[in-house]
């Protein structure tokens, strides 16, 4: 990874912790000592910053270098299999990780998901916009409050492969539904989705649970609230 990289993996970590609200451009400017002026140009692209300034800031948002890596490198600048090369290994990750952290760091993985050789290259791709520029795979475990409604689909501790490229609602196979990973407030939620008069509708598997509806807002659109298809869900025994 060089320089520039790694500016815009700081630049895209910092957007994202200020679009959750962890931080904010006044906040940055008193914990670093630099303007306002100079880090809302550095956000917009509007300049650059030096070793030093990317250290101060690194600093204080508890940040190291290695965090900006995405979790699928190793030390010496070597790639792991992932989300580029058929098989390998898929970075397990919180649920709010899933949902909000375009680039995986190190730290936030979990543990890898091994995966056989060609499973990862098969799934094809139907997203929109800027999700093209996010890692592509992801991993999540599925407490048992969010199994119970996907039973006997999913089960409590499963593990799901989350195709993050993947938000369109159009079917990846004829005549067979797709499960999806759904940001529903803060919540990931894995339900079957439909699109109806403005809303989207969460089917669960088991029919001793309600369906769920969300209203789309007016400069929203469904892929929004899609975080990506279920492409694996490996049940634990």
């Amino acid at each position: 990874m060089n320089f520039t990289q790694m500016h815009d993996r700081l630049r895209l970590e910092l957007l994202r912790r200020i679009q959750r609200g962890t931080v904010s451009v006044s906040l940055l400017a008193r914990q670093t000592g630099f303007g306002q002026a100079h880090l809302s140009n550095f956000l917009h692209s509007k300049r650059q910053l030096s070793l030093e300034a990317m250290d101060r800031i690194l600093s204080a948002q508890h940040l190291a270098a290695w965090d900006l890596l995405p979790a699928h490198y190793l030390g010496g600048g070597q790639k792991q299999a992932g989300e580029d090369e058929p098989g390998g290994s898929v970075p397990i990750v919180s649920h709010a990780t899933a949902l909000f952290e375009p680039v995986i760091r190190p730290s936030a993985a979990q543990a890898m998901l091994q995966l056989p050789a060609g499973i990862l290259e098969t799934n094809r791709t139907r997203g929109f916009g800027p999700r093209k520029s996010w890692q592509r795979f992801v991993a999540v475990r599925v407490p048992s409050a969010d199994a119970l409604p996907m039973e006997p689909l999913i089960f409590s501790d499963a593990i799901v492969l989350l195709d993050r490229h993947y938000t369109s609602l159009l079917p990846c196979r004829p005549n067979r539904p797709n499960l999806y990973a759904v940001r529903h407030g803060a919540h990931l939620t894995l339900r079957y989705v439909d699109f109806l008069s403005g809303r989207l509708v969460l089917r669960p598997q088991s029919i001793a649970f309600p369906i769920d509806l969300i209203e789309i807002g007016t400069n929203e659109s469904p892929s929004d609230l899609i975080t990506g298809r279920v492409a694996l869900i490996v049940n634990e025994p």
